[in-house]
């Protein structure tokens, strides 16, 4: 699991290969990922984009970018959290996802950037 902290808001990311969804004869490797935002301060804040740079391991990279996650700019109170899964296709079996969300805090409407932390995306034959 990939952690991060950055300004009071907690980003931790879990990652799973999917091979039900995915075709390596025809260079298609799915893989899902899980978000949990947890808000360690004292201010409620609001999830309003999102911002990726995905790395394929043949040598492509991506940027993706805009409004909320899967439909949503969740509201977090402090000391709660917001989870969601989603998904990810690469074209070889190996890549990175990173990247930023914009938040917004409550309080005085002030916007900030919140780190995601890199992670891998690795089909298991790959581990051995």
């Amino acid at each position: 699991m990939a952690t991060q902290i950055t300004d009071g808001v907690k980003v931790s990311v879990e990652t799973v290969y999917q091979p039900e969804y995915s075709n390596p004869e025809n260079e298609h490797f799915m893989f899902a990922y899980r978000i949990t935002i947890e808000n360690l301060g004292d201010y409620s804040v609001q999830l309003l984009r999102r911002h990726w740079y995905i790395f394929d391991s043949n040598g492509t990279h991506r940027e993706v970018e805009g409004e909320g996650v899967v439909g949503q700019q969740p509201i977090i109170e402090p000391g709660e959290r917001h989870e969601y899964v989603s998904g990810c296709n690469l074209k070889s079996d190996m890549g990175t996802m990173g990247g930023t969300y914009q938040m917004l805090r409550e309080l005085d409407g002030s916007k900030f950037e919140v780190d995601i932390p890199k992670f891998d995306l690795i089909a298991p034959h790959r581990l051995n």
